[in-house]
């Protein structure tokens, strides 16, 4: 494979156009809301949206896990984490105890079918995963979680005054 090395700012005196199909950023939130969208498919028939997988698949990575904590390790914010928790508490999916550390910590922890249904869900997603990776060679895949590794500790690295 050659890769061709690119001048990452344009001569003096050249201008840069933006075009939306070039555009990095825009291709990765295209991408990523083509998956989402995809994926979604998988989760409609067990009736969860979006945000409330996401906290699931959180939740289920630790034995439990304070909401504050879903919403550093997860692309939503507060409000969407809090609705999604709540909604999952009345499905009984996700249950809250109060936190033996701090008693003012409500920590969440996925109930027996919440369990259940997110094993169900993971089983479709990682096969949904191998399927679109299956696009790429085993180096183009290394290479492509490599990258995207690195684009997001810079992108959470930049200062707001970058731009």
């Amino acid at each position: 494979m050659t890769v061709a090395c690119l001048s990452r700012k344009p001569p003096p005196g050249k201008n840069r156009e933006l075009v939306l199909e070039r555009f990095a950023p825009y291709r990765i939130v295209a991408l990523g809301h083509a998956i989402s969208g995809r994926l979604a498919r998988a989760y409609r028939d067990e009736n969860i949206t979006i945000p409330e997988w996401r906290v699931l698949a959180v939740v289920a990575q630790a034995k439990s896990l304070a909401a504050r904590d879903v919403v550093k390790m997860t692309p939503m914010d507060k409000m969407t984490v809090s609705r999604a928790v709540a909604s999952l508490e009345a499905k009984e999916l996700v249950q809250r105890a109060v936190s033996a550390e701090d008693r003012r910590v409500a920590e969440l922890s996925l109930s027996v079918d919440g369990r259940a249904l997110f094993d169900r869900v993971a089983a479709l997603a990682l096969d949904f995963e191998d399927s679109l990776m299956a696009a790429l060679e085993p180096d183009e895949a290394a290479l492509f979680r490599s990258v995207l590794q690195k684009l997001e500790e810079r992108a959470l690295g930049m200062d707001d005054a970058a731009p």
